[in-house]
């Protein structure tokens, strides 16, 4: 069994950033599972199937080839086969993702190839559901998160990067939306691990949180 820190947090607290410092430091890999159901949402994007079709969501997951594997130390989210990375962070795959994701079929899917990655290597894993579904023998639990307002920012700021038009208020209403989705979900909903750090990334650099995390895994593992 592989040592493992598992990262769970909202949309937008900075869980795959930080997680990917983390990992290079340690020399852990870093599973980013938000990242293979976002695969799975623009699977089913691309299958023309709506979001809110539970059956057709779950007849089409079982047919889905989802991997990952390194490419010069990157990580390579592969769709049968295809390098689908480009395609992943857009609102369309994220909405659906938020909806599908709920779905137990798909979980199922994709939780199993997470569970098996953590048995045979060290890793860092984050999501939604990972110190309270995913891993829950994990014995380095980090709950990150951070305000609305903040997170929204971010957001804003990373599509302008791009020369992309965004309302940063709408953006924040979607961040609400999804959170409370998240977090009422019937199935491995969003919530802290009761042995979880909390980590409130506000008000906090980059180096700073991942510097907490670095500090949590050097007393847990």
């Amino acid at each position: 069994m592989g040592k493992s820190i598992a990262i769970d947090g909202p949309a937008g607290a900075g869980k795959s950033t930080i997680a990917k410092l983390v990992a290079k430091e340690l020399g852990f890999i870093y599973v980013d599972t938000g990242a293979m159901y976002r695969a799975m949402a623009l699977y089913l994007i691309r299958q023309g199937i709506d979001r809110n079709d539970t059956l057709q969501i779950e007849k089409a997951c079982e047919d889905a080839d989802i991997s990952i594997s390194y490419e010069n130390g990157r990580q390579v989210v592969l769709l049968f086969g295809e390098n689908v990375n480009d395609y992943l962070r857009t609102e369309e795959v994220g909405n659906m993702a938020s909806m599908s994701s709920v779905n137990p079929k798909v979980r199922e899917k994709l939780v199993a190839l997470q569970q098996k990655l953590a048995a045979q290597k060290d890793v860092v894993m984050d999501g939604r559901d990972i110190g309270t579904v995913v891993l829950p023998d994990s014995r380095c639990k980090i709950y990150l998160t951070a305000s609305s307002q903040v997170r929204a920012q971010r957001r804003y700021d990373e599509l302008a990067e791009k020369g992309e038009k965004a309302d940063i208020s709408k953006i924040e209403a979607d961040i609400i939306e999804r959170d409370h989705r998240d977090m009422t979900r019937e199935h491995s909903p969003l919530k802290q691990a009761e042995d979880a750090v909390l980590i409130d990334s506000s008000e906090l650099t980059i180096e700073e949180v991942k510097n907490a995390i670095l500090a949590e895994a050097k007393k847990r593992l």
